[in-house]
C-alpha cells in the first residue's frame, strides 16, 4: 500500500500529557511517512492546541475527528466505555471498523483500548482474548513476548491462545521458521510456576501447532532460548516494565561514566553510535507501541508516558504492521491453528 494512501487514526487524548505529544508526534509522522493521520478527540481542545504547535505545517495530512469524551486512567474500562460512547478511543475504533482508517494508535488506558476494541472492532474468529505483544531483542534477532498488559486475569486457555497467536506472528510476520514457544515461569521444570502456569503447560505441550520448548526463566528470555514467550498480562507487564527501567538505568550509568573524565568522554564520542544502537531496542520511545493481537484490526497501544517521538514511533509501528500484512496473516491461519487437535 503506497505511503500516501495510508490512513492511521490516532487517539488525540490518550497520553498523560495530551494533546501535545499526540499532535507533535502526528506532525512528525505525517512529514516523514506521508500518511494521513486522523486525530480523534475534542475539537475545541485539539484545534487551538494544533495552532500552538508546528503541526500546522503538516495540516494537509492531519485531520481532527471530533470525539468530545476522554477515558480516564482510573475509570473501570468496560463500564466507562459504555457510558462514554463518544470517547476518543471509541471514535478511533469506529474509523477502523468502518474502513475509514487502516490502523488505530492510542497511548490511553490499556483496559479501555481493549474494551472498546472488543465492543467495536471485535475479535478475530476463534480468538477469545487479545494479547498485547512486544518484540524483545535477542542475539538471533527478536523474541515475541505476550501478553504484556491487556489481561491481568487469565485462564490456561488464554495462555494457549497467546502462544498460538505469538507463534503465527513470529512465523508469518517475522519469518521465523517453526518458532520455539516457551512459558515464562520461575523454573524450567514442568512442575514449576503458579497454578495458572502449571495448568497451561500441558495445553501448550500437547498442541499440534506449537513447537513448545517448556518453561523459561526471565534470564533466559534475552539469551535467545525461545522465539515466543507467553505470560499472563500482569506478569508480562511487570517483566516488561522492569526490563525497560533496567535498560534506562544502564543507559544513564553509561552516560555518567562517559562524562566522568576527559578520556572517558573522548571514548564515549568514538563509541556513541554503537552504544545508541545497542540500547535503542529497549527504549520504549523507540519501539513506540505494541500490537494488540486477536482483534479484527490493526491496533497499536503506546505508553501513557509517551512523548512526541514515542507517538511517531507508534505510528511507524502501525505502518509496519500494515505493510507486513499482520492482520491478513492472522486472519488466514489463526482459526485453523487454534482449532488443531492435540498431538497424539
Amino acid at each position: 500500500m503506497p505511503a500516501n494512501s495510508l490512513r492511521i487514526a490516532l487517539d488525540g487524548m490518550g497520553s498523560d500529557e495530551y494533546p501535545f505529544p499526540e499532535l507533535h508526534g502526528a506532525a512528525r509522522a505525517a512529514a516523514k511517512f506521508g500518511c494521513q493521520i486522523l486525530v480523534t478527540g475534542d475539537e475545541a481542545l485539539l484545534r487551538p492546541a494544533l495552532a500552538q504547535t508546528n503541526a500546522n505545517r503538516s495540516a494537509p495530512l492531519l485531520r481532527i475527528v471530533h470525539a468530545p469524551e476522554r477515558m480516564d486512567m482510573a475509570e473501570p474500562p468496560a463500564f466507562a466505555s459504555r457510558r462514554k460512547s463518544e470517547n476518543s478511543i471509541a471514535r478511533g475504533m469506529q474509523l477502523l471498523r468502518d474502513g475509514k482508517a487502516d490502523a488505530f494508535v492510542s497511548a490511553g488506558n490499556t483496559g479501555a483500548i481493549l474494551a472498546n476494541g472488543l465492543f467495536i472492532v471485535r475479535r478475530l474468529p476463534a480468538a477469545r482474548r487479545p494479547g498485547l505483544t512486544v518484540l524483545l531483542p535477542i542475539p538471533s534477532g527478536r523474541c515475541v513476548f505476550l501478553d504484556v498488559g491487556a489481561n491481568s486475569y487469565c485462564k490456561p486457555e488464554y495462555l494457549q491462545q497467546f502462544a498460538v497467536m505469538g507463534s503465527v506472528y513470529a512465523e508469518k510476520v517475522l519469518a521465523i521458521a517453526n518458532p520455539r514457544v516457551a512459558l515464562l515461569s520461575n523454573g524450567e521444570e514442568a512442575g514449576k510456576g503458579t497454578a495458572l502456569v502449571k495448568a497451561a503447560y500441558p495445553l501448550l505441550q500437547n498442541h499440534a501447532a506449537l513447537n513448545f520448548v517448556g518453561n523459561i526463566e526471565g534470564k533466559e528470555m534475552f539469551a535467545g532460548e525461545a522465539d515466543v514467550v507467553v505470560a499472563d498480562g500482569f506478569t508480562g507487564n511487570v517483566a516488561l516494565k522492569i526490563t525497560e527501567a533496567a535498560a534506562g538505568m544502564v543507559s544513564g550509568m553509561i552516560k555518567e561514566a562517559l562524562r566522568s573524565t576527559a578520556a572517558a568522554t573522548l571514548g564515549g564520542l568514538l563509541a556513541r553510535s554503537a552504544i545508541r544502537s545497542t540500547l535503542r531496542p529497549l527504549d520504549p520511545n523507540e519501539h513506540g507501541g505494541a500490537p494488540l493481537l486477536g482483534l479484527n484490526g490493526v491496533v497499536i497501544v503506546a505508553h501513557g508516558r509517551s512523548n512526541a517521538h514515542a507517538i511517531r514511533s507508534a505510528i511507524d509501528a502501525a505502518r509496519t504492521a500494515i505493510h507486513q500484512n499482520m492482520l491478513g496473516e492472522m486472519q488466514a491461519v489463526l482459526s485453523d491453528r487454534l482449532s488443531e487437535q492435540p498431538q497424539g
